[in-house]
């Protein structure tokens, strides 16, 4: 197969906003589509070495899972090796044991299947997971497995068949991902059928270059069509790095911006025009070589990076990340990918025996850190083990994890068959249950939470890509089964409401109204609809209890405190000044102050706060699990202290 270097050049193109991507850079907040570039690249190569080589009658099945082991395995071991340190450093044991079961997926090329069954793509906890960038060689692995076997079968077909199924597959998984991107985003985003018609892009192109592409240029031969179309192509990729964000619905139809214009480049561009030339420049083409060491390297020097600092690091320290993830790449491409490759220096059995030795050495890492909790046993600077570190961070689920997600009148999920107060709204409302049972262990409780649902009839949130309309659909009917109980209950006297609120007030969010009208988030549209929904509890003789979400800065204050414990530190440092309260905490509670003209408003940084600083602890027991919630200890201890029963029922005021 001919050298081009301005394929390397688009490897480039496409590794470096992904890498800037990760490092949070707002300008590269379409950067993911490096991925789709890739793998519009990978579906082109591939199938245009497997197509050469049957053309020549001298495929080997097991030649080209070899050139694949070659390829991919040398540099993803070393990255994972150079990543057992750190982890068992830096890593608290649930991410210890979230890395163990990422080292069995990773070896077994099911990654993808392991980050979509535990908590998705996106979201602020996947900047902690060292090898959550895997997902798309999972994807690439199971391709090259099963599209080989597809082209063997394809082959004694005529050749228009072999094209024709490769744009049915397109056709249908195009079809299947843009469902699934309203519907199953998640599963849309990490799956190898929804992601087949961009491979098949790049084959399409292959099989056009080898079969079809003398009798094509008679049509398009024109110096100009190829300077102009390649041109496009490069446009339409760099627009999508930098208009594209997480709300965009992907892979969708949205991506074959990205994709199609790959195809462009890949189509019409050359040394003898001006984006080939471009593309094909020692920088670019020398930085797309060595595009997958500096792609793998990335995301675990930014996880450690985030899992060491006690807050997020800041911009300039993930510059000097991303810049540092290239000198490495040179070195494992120079003295790992490049001696691999050479059969020379390793034979065919050497790279089958390494690869077998290294998946069951992963493995059984992976598995030793699942039935050890993540090695929880490891001990801490004052001695206690990790475990119990770890202990304090327990979330507040209430009366039972069960009862939060999906509507349920359990005998679990509360305390009495004739509950006086509902705790109604999403996890922020969840956590408050302990502290409400701390102050009166005899109250009579009955929790309803869904995650993200607020405590609006009427009104739902749109959150794309994890809550789609579809989700916010749920949401109301999630809220009308709570109407239609409360209707039919006369036990219930108070009803505590809680929520972030901002997912329904804040500026560029989405809501979905009952009448099925989607409109934008705004501060007035909440207070209608919340007062709405509060006049409607007071009608039915209910007193609505709202309390506000606890005041935060943005940092994950639950894994501050636990690492400041782990290493010796005074838990004060991760309190932080009443002023640092984050602006969407703030923006709640300009809310809340309206809604306080007229109904009972607790305010939590009453509670936490002075003038001078917000507390995240109370002695040695934490106050927060994470960034926004509190974990289970200090939700009670906070309740008890507080008497938040006492408050509800109107037996102490603030």
């Amino acid at each position: 197969m001919k050298y081009r270097a301005e394929i390397d050049g688009l490897r480039a193109v496409a590794v470096l906003p992904v890498i800037l991507f990760h490092a949070g850079f707002e300008q590269f907040n379409g950067g993911f589509v490096g991925v789709d570039v890739f793998f519009v690249i990978s579906g082109y190569l591939i199938t245009t070495i497997i197509l050469s080589d049957m053309e020549q009658g001298s495929f080997s099945l097991v030649e080209f899972y070899e050139r694949r082991a070659r390829r991919i395995l040398p540099a993803l071991y070393l990255v994972m090796l150079a990543s057992l340190p750190f982890a068992w450093m830096w890593l608290m044991p649930s991410d210890m044991k979230n890395f163990s079961h990422s080292l069995l997926a990773v070896s077994t090329f099911s990654s993808n299947l392991l980050f979509l069954h535990e908590t998705g793509y996106w979201g602020e906890i996947n900047g902690f997971k060292p090898l959550l960038h895997t997902w798309s060689l999972a994807v690439e692995e199971q391709y090259y497995f099963f599209f080989p076997l597809f082209l063997m079968l394809m082959w004694k077909t005529p050749k228009r068949w072999m094209l024709g199924s490769f744009m049915l597959v397109a056709a249908i998984s195009l079809l299947v991902s843009q469902w699934m991107a309203a519907n199953k985003p998640s599963a849309n985003f990490f799956l190898l059928p929804t992601r087949a018609w961009e491979l098949a892009i790049g084959a399409s192109i292959a099989f056009y270059f080898l079969f079809r592409r003398r009798a094509v240029r008679t049509l398009l031969s024109h110096k100009y069509v190829d300077e102009v179309l390649g041109a496009i192509g490069l446009f339409m990729i760099v627009y999508a790095i930098y208009a594209f964000d997480e709300t965009v619905p992907f892979p969708s139809v949205y991506t074959l911006i990205p994709t199609v214009g790959t195809g462009l480049i890949i189509l019409f561009s050359s040394p003898e025009t001006l984006v080939g030339r471009l593309l094909g420049t020692r920088l670019l083409a020398g930085i797309g070589m060595i595009s997958y060491s500096a792609y793998l390297w990335h995301q675990p020097l930014f996880a450690f990076a985030r899992q060491r600092s006690l807050v997020e690091p800041g911009e300039p320290v993930f510059l000097v990340l991303s810049i540092l993830a290239f000198p490495l790449a040179y070195l494992s491409w120079k003295f790992i990918e490049k001696p691999f490759r050479t059969k020379g220096l390793f034979s065919r059995k050497a790279i089958f025996t390494y690869a077998l030795a290294g998946a069951l050495a992963f493995i059984s890492l992976g598995m030793a850190g699942h039935f050890t909790d993540g090695f929880s046993n490891r001990l801490a600077k004052n001695g206690t083990t990790l475990r119990s570190i770890e202990s304090k961070l327990k979330a507040a689920y209430g009366l039972s994890r069960s009862c939060v997600g999906s509507f349920t009148l359990s005998p679990h999920c509360r305390t009495s068959d004739e509950p006086e107060i509902l705790i109604w709204g999403d996890s922020i409302a969840m956590h408050l249950v302990q502290g409400i049972l701390a102050s009166n262990p005899d109250a009579r409780v009955i929790q309803m939470n869904k995650y993200v649902c607020g405590p609006f009839f009427d009104v739902a949130p749109i959150d794309m890509p994890k809550y789609p309309v579809s989700w916010a659909r749920g949401c109301l009917d999630y809220t009308e089964k709570v109407r239609t109980w409360l209707h039919a209950n006369t036990s219930v006297k108070y009803a505590v409401l809680s929520s972030p609120f901002t997912q329904y007030i804040f500026k560029g969010r989405i809501l979905l109204l009952r009448n099925g009208d989607i409109v934008d988030a705004n501060l007035d549209l909440a207070v209608s609809e919340f007062e709405r929904t509060l006049g409607e509890l007071e009608s039915m003789g209910i007193t609505p209890v709202v309390f506000s979400p606890p005041p935060t800065n943005g940092s994950d204050l639950g894994r501050c405190l636990s690492h400041a414990q782990w290493t010796g530190l005074s838990l004060d440092v991760c309190d932080f000044k009443a002023d640092e309260i984050s602006p969407e905490v703030s923006e709640s509670y300009r809310f809340l102050d309206v809604i306080k003209k007229h109904h009972h408003v607790i305010r939590l940084d009453d509670f936490l706060c002075d003038d001078a600083s917000c507390k995240t602890h109370l002695g040695q027991d934490f106050i927060y699990r994470d960034k926004g919630h509190f974990s289970r200890e200090g939700s009670a201890l906070l309740g008890k202290t507080h008497d938040f029963y006492g408050i509800i029922v109107g037996k102490q005021t603030r």
